[in-house]
């Protein structure tokens, strides 16, 4: 018989992840800026496998247990900055009392509801990075974050008026932009990690059509290809914009249509054999793809090599 699964335990708000954490009441019910040393993980039964309602923000040095984010252990020590968001499922294991120092910014979606905020940041794409693609800050930008979350921790301790939520929202924005241009940053100053990335990707797409996967599973999608690479799919794309200008999904096609060339000149296969040995169901969609990436037919580019 298989196992029954209990689902996480939902933290709603955050005064409730307040009590959780044996915490004073929050000074604002939307947002809170919690101190990573005044932490405590008392509520064992709570931590094992839970979930929440906010975004979550968090910036630290050290470790004080492992922390589960999906099926897989992460054990952190070094200065880093995660971003999650609503539904997210954690655990935290382990419990030591190793030193921990930073903060962590909680906020429900409520308190960005009124503001353009709110469409604009699935446009952030580290709130879906993997723990493991966290960011990893200098100094000096550890320096400027923490200088903002001191700035928000002020206006929240003082008395609620008619500009402090505007205040709180601009901050929240600042923070998410220099997070934006921080991870700008690392992309680039990890540019041989990133060059063995795009080399095991384009070996990876490479076997994907040489092997015949294609037949089976159609053509690649970023899904699958950003799992074969252990990365999330907003961060494989990122990476990507950031070293090549595409996305993952244009770089994929990029290269599909690099393939569809080779086999045109170089092949005896006719256009639907093409389209069928990519991935393509239809020798009509991959002919429409084809023209839109290179103003030609697939039967006009074979007719220009003869």
């Amino acid at each position: 018989m298989k196992k029954k699964v209990s689902a996480p335990h939902l933290i709603r708000s955050v005064s409730e992840l307040h009590f959780f954490f044996a915490l004073p009441k929050p000074d604002h019910p939307l947002v809170s800026i919690i101190d990573f040393e005044l932490l405590s993980f008392k509520h064992s039964d709570v931590w094992k496998h839970f979930t929440n309602d906010f975004y979550c923000i968090t910036i630290k040095k050290g470790s004080n247990g492992n922390l589960k984010y999906g099926q897989m252990d992460y054990d952190f020590t070094e200065g880093m900055m995660t971003f999650t968001k609503p539904g997210q499922v954690f655990s935290v294991t382990a419990a030591t009392d190793n030193p921990v120092k930073g903060y962590m910014l909680v906020f429900k979606p409520e308190i960005i509801g009124p503001y353009p905020l709110a469409k604009n940041i699935s446009n952030y794409g580290f709130f879906s990075y993997a723990l493991t693609e966290a960011l990893h800050l200098s100094e000096k930008e550890a320096e400027i974050i923490s200088s903002l979350l001191k700035q928000m921790q002020d206006e929240l301790k003082n008395n609620i008026d008619h500009y402090s939520q505007d205040l709180i929202v601009s901050h929240i924005e600042l923070l998410l932009n220099y997070a934006n241009r921080f991870y700008g940053r690392q992309f680039l100053t990890r540019k041989a990690i990133n060059n063995d990335l795009l080399s095991q990707l384009e070996q990876l797409l490479d076997q994907y059509f040489n092997t015949g996967i294609s037949l089976d599973k159609g053509l690649p999608g970023v899904q699958f290809i950003a799992e074969q690479l252990h990365l999330s799919p907003n961060y494989l794309s990122d990476l990507l914009r950031s070293t090549t200008g595409l996305s993952a999904q244009q770089y994929i096609q990029q290269h599909i249509m690099e393939k569809a060339k080779q086999l045109l000149a170089g092949s005896t296969m006719t256009v639907s054999e093409i389209a069928y040995h990519l991935g393509f169901r239809y020798s009509q969609s991959f002919s429409k793809v084809f023209k839109k990436n290179t103003n030609q037919t697939p039967l006009e580019f074979r007719q220009s090599f003869n």
